[in-house]
């Protein structure tokens, strides 16, 4: 019944360290815009980039846009404040994302990861 039981929290061990690979800290981004961009441009640039991305934006007031993204039962909210020299990305609260003591699914970041770069892309974009 012992070597059961040492099994069993072994197993138990083992499966709550795989838990914990999958998550990682929770990225927030903080960039700056090249020079000669208005705030309009980084708020299209945005918007842009979070409907490339299938992100529900919505600006709540000015110099700040509320997004999610919403996938297989997963769902995260961020904070976007911007103006003409920069903009952040600022988790605000997520579902079956494991949120934990500053952690997150590694899913998480990809997708802010993947929402920053296209922004980048668009701001280079439109200073052409």
């Amino acid at each position: 019944m012992k070597k059961i039981v040492k099994w069993l929290t072994a197993f138990a061990v083992i499966g709550a360290l795989a838990g914990c690979a999958r998550t990682a800290p929770i990225d927030n981004v903080n960039a700056t815009v090249s020079a000669g961009h208005s705030a309009e441009q980084v708020k299209s640039a945005i918007l842009k980039a979070g409907i490339q991305r299938q992100w529900v934006m919505n600006e709540t007031s000015p110099g700040v846009i509320t997004a999610r993204q919403q996938s297989h039962g997963h769902v995260a909210e961020v904070r976007i404040t911007y103006s003409a020299n920069s903009y952040a990305i600022n988790y605000v609260s997520s579902i079956n994302l494991r949120a934990s003591g500053g952690r997150i699914h590694k899913t998480y970041n990809r997708w802010i990861g993947n929402l920053d770069q296209d922004i980048q892309l668009n701001l280079a974009g439109s200073a052409m």
